[in-house]
């Protein structure tokens, strides 16, 4: 029978404190969870016992004593305990913000030191990609900061150079002037994807927009941009959001703001990385869809107030 966990319990004399931190770097580097001092856990997968086994026998080596077992855990908490050990989602937001913090508004004075910041930053996440043994909607969004702080040095490196089609997760480059006064249709029911989209093609790409609230997706008129449903022209794309897809599409994410407010879209649509402010923004959503339930035009008017409010806060500039 393949048991699904392995266990690594280890003592080392407490005047062998080299041997110790030696054992201990080796155990993170492995991306070990650790269930208490001295007690490390990896899943069963290939090659993972062999690594621990070369452990136990350093530990042996020092002078101390090792057990290698395998095992199940007695029930599905207990799963879920194991896993939760590996969870690397605040790893991820830390990327995240440094992955943010490196996107030029502008071209970079220092190209040489913006390629050297996105290699590392791509060794960073395969790194970090590498012991993430149970991965969820916070790698996804990681990698796709990546793939566009990526694309960015692509662009600054070869201006000059045709772009590829858009593949999973990639948006194809469009101009905001070729979108001006058109219909904008989406499911009915607003919610946080929907209502920020239409926040951002309203403040930042069409001013002059009109909205369609559908019923169904299959209602959504020939001239109309859909966004936000299988099929429309804006929708999820890869790991990415609709309210990301268009952010992208419409050269929007040079703006730190919009980068900021685009995460908390995110997490609150899909999950992933978790901000402060988006449990506050939240209640505030529900609040207002009971407010004006059934009214989706004034639910996105009182809505708008707060994402204009948010933008200013991350732009740090006056209302």
């Amino acid at each position: 029978m393949n048991l699904s966990w392995l266990l690594l319990i280890t003592s080392l004399p407490t005047q062998h404190a080299a041997g110790r931190m030696r054992v201990w770097r080796a155990l993170k580097a492995l991306g070990c969870g650790v269930l208490r001092d001295g007690v490390y856990l990896l899943p069963n997968r290939p090659g993972f016992h062999d690594l621990l086994a070369a452990q136990a026998e350093a530990v042996k080596a020092g002078g101390g004593n090792a057990y290698l077992l395998a095992l199940d855990p007695a029930d599905t908490a207990g799963q879920d305990g194991f896993e939760a050990l590996f969870d690397r989602t605040e790893d991820y937001a830390q990327l995240s913000g440094a992955i943010r913090q490196a996107m030029p508004e502008t071209g970079p004075d220092d190209l040489a030191g913006f390629r050297r910041q996105v290699q590392r930053h791509r060794k960073e996440f395969e790194a970090l990609a590498a012991v993430d043994f149970f991965p969820g909607p916070a790698r996804d969004q990681a990698a796709a900061r990546l793939e566009e702080l990526e694309l960015a040095l692509d662009r600054r490196l070869h201006p000059d150079e045709p772009r590829n089609l858009p593949g999973p997760g990639q948006t194809q480059a469009l101009r905001r002037e070729d979108y001006q006064g058109r219909t904008w249709a989406t499911r009915r029911r607003l919610w946080i994807d929907r209502l920020a989209s239409a926040w951002l093609i309203r403040r930042h790409i069409d001013p002059a927009a009109r909205f369609l609230w559908l019923a169904e997706p299959g209602d959504c008129p020939a001239d109309a941009l859909g966004f936000d449903f299988d099929g429309a022209a804006f929708t999820h794309t890869g790991p990415k959001v609709s309210f990301e897809v268009l952010l992208t599409s419409f050269g929007l994410d040079a703006d730190p703001a919009l980068r900021h407010l685009a995460g908390l879209v995110h997490y609150l649509d899909v999950g992933g990385i978790p901000l402060p402010e988006a449990a506050g923004l939240s209640l505030l959503i529900q609040g207002l869809g009971q407010r004006w339930v059934g009214d989706d035009d004034a639910f996105l008017a009182a809505a708008e107030t707060l994402f204009d409010a948010l933008y200013h806060a991350y732009s740090g500039t006056d209302p």
